[in-house]
């Protein structure tokens, strides 16, 4: 379960999820070990689908078509290399009914939390 929590100065909510990328970044890391070559190919044709389409995104001349594809391009290179690492934890994490209504209030009541310091202390 995803557990937000109030930033230091008290004026966000934060989403720790740092918890669910390390295992990723393990199972990338013992995946590069096993096949080097396989995994820095995979590597580095997602670099180039990233920096395509962040030129595509920034660009003023590239159409939406091109943007799309160059996301979806993205999108694959990264799936193919989530696929060399069979992480147990999931970066998208499912929520059943409970839980999401479990989160929902959990950070409605930080955002209200969050508005009642900041209206209060905007009076005079």
């Amino acid at each position: 379960m995803i557990t937000p929590q109030l930033s230091n100065d008290g004026r966000m909510i934060r989403l720790p999820l740092a918890d669910r990328v390390a295992p990723v970044l393990d199972e990338l890391a013992l995946a590069y070990a096993q096949d080097p070559a396989a995994v820095g190919t995979l590597l580095l044709a997602h670099a180039a689908a990233v920096v395509c389409h962040d030129h595509a995104v920034v660009s003023d001349d590239a159409t939406d078509y091109a943007r799309a594809v160059t996301a979806a391009e993205a999108d694959g290179t990264r799936e193919a290399l989530l696929d060399e690492c069979p992480a147990e934890a999931t970066l998208d994490p499912l929520l059943g009914p409970d839980d999401a209504v479990t989160l929902a209030t959990r950070l409605t009541k930080q955002a209200a939390l969050i508005r009642h310091r900041t209206n209060r202390s905007a009076r005079p």
